[in-house]
């Protein structure tokens, strides 16, 4: 008798007190993430000022499926974007997929 008092005892702490440490955890996970994230803005320093960046033309290399006329191609593409928005896009290479 005794023993199954104190296996009933055992059991019932155990899974009274188990979503409390869980619900602790998962809490305080969300709270590092938070703050290693405003860390990660802190650490980016003065070379990421976004008035400067918006102000220069930027100019990158990448690659897109484009459907045409029922065949499909992959395209890579040159695109420039300008401070005032605009964008423009030229095709360096086209390669027929299928």
């Amino acid at each position: 008798m005794k023993r199954l008092l104190i296996i009933s005892l055992i059991l019932g702490t155990a899974i009274v007190f188990t979503p409390a440490v869980q619900a602790n955890s998962t809490s305080s996970a969300a709270f590092v993430e938070a703050e290693q994230s405003w860390r990660g803005d802190q650490r980016r320093g003065r070379g990421y000022n976004r008035r400067y960046n918006n102000r220069r033309i930027r100019t990158y290399t990448t690659t897109r499926i484009v459907r045409s006329w029922g065949r499909l191609y992959r395209e890579t593409i040159r695109v420039t974007r300008y401070p005032n928005g605009r964008t423009r896009t030229q095709v360096i290479r086209r390669v027929r997929i299928r």
